[in-house]
């Protein structure tokens, strides 16, 4: 039993530790990000890129991935501002799932499908037992080779 208890804690550890910090709110984020995730939510973008720009956080890489993100779903879209949020998102934490998951999205708008399986490829890696960001990019890259 003491086996199979130490065995669930090493895996939860392992699956834990990968887990991108915006997906999953704890009680102790930031104010900023607790406001920025409210307005993502109620898709108000404009007023999320207000919020995070002035937090001003940039060595955090879920200020970086949602600030990328906010900037990809507003409209017009800012895709080139997004992309730039994106790759700082990544140059922070190279397992980033959010933001892997996003830059996949956006190189698949810019027509990059090579550039979205890459990523796909790297989330794989991190999502050792699967993700929903693996999943919801999987899908929209089977949905943009259908198109093509």
């Amino acid at each position: 039993m003491k086996y199979l208890f130490m065995t669930f804690l090493l895996l939860a550890s392992l699956i834990g530790g990968s887990w991108a910090a915006d997906t999953a709110p704890i009680a102790s984020d930031p104010a900023w990000l607790t406001e920025a995730r409210a307005s993502i939510k109620a898709e108000k973008y404009d007023q999320a890129i207000k919020q995070l720009q002035s937090a001003n956080d940039t060595s955090s890489a879920d200020w970086n991935n949602l600030l990328g993100y906010s900037l990809r779903k507003k409209r017009p879209p800012d895709l080139a501002g997004a992309e730039k949020y994106y790759e700082a998102a990544l140059k922070i934490d190279p397992n980033h799932r959010g933001a892997l998951e996003y830059y996949g999205m956006l190189k698949l708008i810019n027509n990059d499908l090579p550039g979205a399986e890459a990523l796909l490829a790297r989330l794989k890696k991190v999502c050792t037992f699967g993700c929903e960001e693996y999943s919801d990019l999987k899908e929209a890259v089977q949905k943009y080779k259908s198109k093509k």
